[in-house]
């Protein structure tokens, strides 16, 4: 039988799932900034400009680890 995941697996794959995101939204800003042509100023412009805006997003869709799965609580002591 397979143990449930605990808090602490939760909370950390859900910090690397919000790590990633932000990481994704700041490379692609810069990528397109490539294949438009910019300069290296703007390119790390955008990057820096995608990474807070990933962040936003981050903050506003994802929940807290214990939002996601509300019914395991309790449960680890077993």
């Amino acid at each position: 039988m397979v143990d449930p995941v605990s808090s602490a697996d939760r909370v950390r794959t859900l910090r690397w799932v919000k790590l990633g995101t932000v990481l994704l939204v700041g490379l692609s800003a810069g990528l397109i900034s490539v294949q438009g042509g910019a300069t290296i100023g703007l390119i790390a412009g955008s990057v820096l400009s995608g990474l807070f805006i990933g962040g936003a997003l981050v903050w506003y869709l994802f929940p807290d680890a214990d939002s996601i799965a509300p019914a395991a609580r309790g449960r680890e002591d077993r």
